[in-house]
This record gives structure tokens, sequence and C-alpha cells, in this order.
């Protein structure tokens, strides 16, 4: 079928004489040869006014896309008009849902094993930006926190940068130490060692890197909210907690700000080499947060209230926790681990010199904001029909200035 198109080339009468313009009009069909392209970057192909049907020029390809943070990453990254490349190992129908995040043919997947390097180079040889989220919360028979943390950040870092990727974009964590203090295990804990020597891997072999340390992150279907909400954490009416939840700092980050941060970075010119601390705005104790939450989940003091008490003097616990890791390796019952336990009482420490989200244009959202309707589906009496204002509205935690 024909269709009308504007040539380039209008002719116009100059104005001083007089005439009006003439637009010539021609008919272009299916048949007729292709436009020949003048150069092969991606990002010179612009198209649209920046939209989610747009092409503004980003390929990025997303280690890590079907994991909790990856799919707020790919949603911001479609909604601006990227080109998304996903690479997925085992059942492809983790990842099929992400397909919408972009509009048609912008979304591609390709499966790939952290540790092949023919599919890696494959997933990253047409990409600008590749985004390293791949993480582990406990170790299994096949991975280690050395073999995810380590040497696969080192080999995506590699692998970018032998195909020519502009970006690499590594996600570690906020108290990353090469010593961390024990707590709860004898050694501390071995995610936060093996996150701090993930960073230094990635800056050998990549220098540009940008590396964004995020704390706590909460959000649908996280590891903090529900970890705390489930039943499995709890014993019976009480919650252990490490000096009563009263030694333990948090700022807790959610998960969109933490998104927006990422692609914020990608776009800005001056983030090369930059690593960024991805922290909520206000800093909370332990104690103050965990009493919250419950407080949110419940109806009223004489039915749903609990207490806390310290850990230190309670066997029982560990004892559940080391037979919770028995029974279900894989996955344990409501994120209950011992890796777990020992990092949830590492305070956060924000280093003062080192740039923020806030540094990148990102507005935070604060927890008394979100965590209501998040914790919503673990109210008790979720059913039950209340009248306005039957219930007092809980008080939100206090925070330390």
């Amino acid at each position: 079928m024909a269709s009308l198109i504007l040539v380039n080339g209008v002719q116009l009468a100059k104005q001083q004489t007089g005439l009006l313009g003439i637009v010539c009009l021609k008919a272009n069909y299916s048949s007729d040869a292709p436009r020949k392209i003048k150069t092969t970057n991606l990002a010179a192909m612009k198209r649209g006014t920046g939209g989610r049907s747009s092409f503004n020029g980003i390929v990025a390809t997303v280690f890590g896309s079907t994991g909790f943070l990856g799919r707020y990453v790919c949603n911001k990254l479609g909604k601006i008009g990227s080109q998304v490349i996903i690479p997925y190992r085992a059942d492809h129908y983790e990842a099929l849902r992400l397909k919408l995040v972009g509009d048609l043919g912008q979304v591609l997947f390709h499966p790939y094993d952290l540790r092949d390097e023919e599919a890696i180079y494959k997933a990253v040889k047409y990409s600008n930006v590749v985004i390293n989220l791949v993480g582990r919360d406990w170790e299994t028979k096949n991975f280690t926190f050395k073999d995810v943390h380590v040497d696969g950040a080192r080999r995506l870092a590699r692998i970018a940068r032998q195909a020519g990727v502009e970006k690499f974009v590594h996600v570690s964590s906020l108290n990353a130490t090469p010593n961390p203090q024990p707590f709860f295990t004898k050694e501390g804990s071995k995610f936060l060692q093996s996150k701090y020597y993930g960073e230094l891997a990635v800056r050998e072999e990549f220098p540009e890197a940008i590396v964004f340390r995020p704390s706590d992150i909460y959000g649908q279907e996280d590891r903090f909210l529900r970890y705390y909400a489930h039943i499995w954490r709890r014993q019976f009416r009480a919650m252990p907690l490490w000096y009563k939840g009263e030694r333990t700092i948090k700022q807790p980050v959610y998960c969109s700000d933490l998104a927006q941060g990422i692609v914020n970075a990608i776009k800005d010119s001056d983030s090369q080499g930059q690593t960024y601390q991805a922290v909520g705005p206000r800093r909370y104790k332990l104690s103050a947060l965990v009493d919250w939450f419950h407080q949110v989940m419940r109806k009223d003091e004489k039915w749903w209230g609990y207490y806390r008490y310290d850990l230190r003097y309670d066997p029982t616990f560990r004892v559940k926790v080391l037979l919770t890791e028995m029974l279900s390796p894989s996955f344990p019952i409501g994120d209950v681990h011992t890796e777990r336990v020992e990092r949830e009482y590492v305070s956060d420490e924000v280093q003062k010199g080192v740039p923020t989200l806030e540094d990148l244009g990102v507005n935070l959202t604060y927890m008394e904001d979100q965590v209501p309707w998040e914790l919503r589906p673990y109210r008790a009496a979720l059913y039950y029909d209340a009248e306005l204002d039957e219930f007092e509205k809980p008080t939100p935690p206090q925070y330390i200035q």
C-alpha cells in the first residue's frame, strides 16, 4: 500500500518574493529498495519522543533481570525507550513476563550460564550498557558466594570490556568489608566479604565501572519486610533479636528508588568510575522498625501483641535456623538461614564524601508512605470488614537524626 511521506527537498520560495512555498509529496511502496544506513552505531538511530514506544539509543544487557531488583530496572529502562537484552538461565517462563516492559521488538532474550563465556559474550556484544544484578543470599552446592559475587562479577566485567561496552553497572552491598564483625556466627558474614572482593574484581577488569552499594532493599516480594513478617522468623508471640535490636541501625532503601538511580547513572556522563551509596532518607533502630512492622500487621494490642527478647540467650532459635537449612537447603523457609541472621545485625554505615542516590537526582521514598501498603497482605484478620477509624493507625517509627 502506498504511503505519502514528506520529501526532505522541500522548496520554499524566498521571503522577499512573497510567493507561497510548495510541499512536494512522493509515494513509497513496500517493494521499493530499503534505505541505506550510514552507520551501525545504534545510539545514532534514536527515534521517537522518549517514551516506551521510542528508542533512545541505549541497548542494555541486564544480568539478573529475573530477580527482585532486576524487574524494576528493566521496567525503568523500557519506559524511556531502551532496548533491553535479558539473559536467563533455567526455565524461560521466569523471564517471559519481562516481555511487557518494552515495546514490540525492544525486549530480547538469550539463554546463558554464569560460567559460559561464549554465551555471555553473545549477550553483550551488541550492547553499550551492561548491568550486573546477579547475586545470592545463601550458598548452594552449585554456586558459592565466591563463584557468584567475585568470579562471576569479574567474568562479566572482563567480557564486557572486551566487547567494547561503554558503561558497566555493578551492584554490591553497603556494608561490604574484608573483615566482617561476627555476631551470630564465628567468622562473620561471608556475603559481605565476597561483595567486597567482588568490587575489587570489577574495578580491576573495568576501571570505569559504576558501583552501587545498597542497604536493605524493600518492595514487592522483597526479603526484608517479608522476612520479619513471616511466622517462621518469630518464636510463637516473641521476636528474638540481637541485643533486642537496640544496637543495630538500619537505613533501608526502596527498590524503585535504587532502580531509578541506576537508570540516571546510565544517562549521566559524569558517573563513569563512581561509587554510589544507595540508602533511604532516614536511619532507624532495628527494634523500632520491627515494632512498627508488627503494629502495621496487627489490629489491637490484646490479641496480636508480641514482645522482643535477646537472641543471645536463646539456643533454640539457632537450632531452628540450622534445622531449616537442613530441611530446605535450596530455598530456606521464610528466608531464615545462618547468613541472613548474621547479616541482620550489621549496622548500616554511610561514608561521608561518597555520593548517594540524591546526587543522581532521585527523590527518595519514605518508609512511612510505602511500608503499610507492602505489608497489607500480612495483616491479621485481613478480610475483616473494619469500620472507619475502628483501629488506630500505628505511629511511624522514631528515626535517628
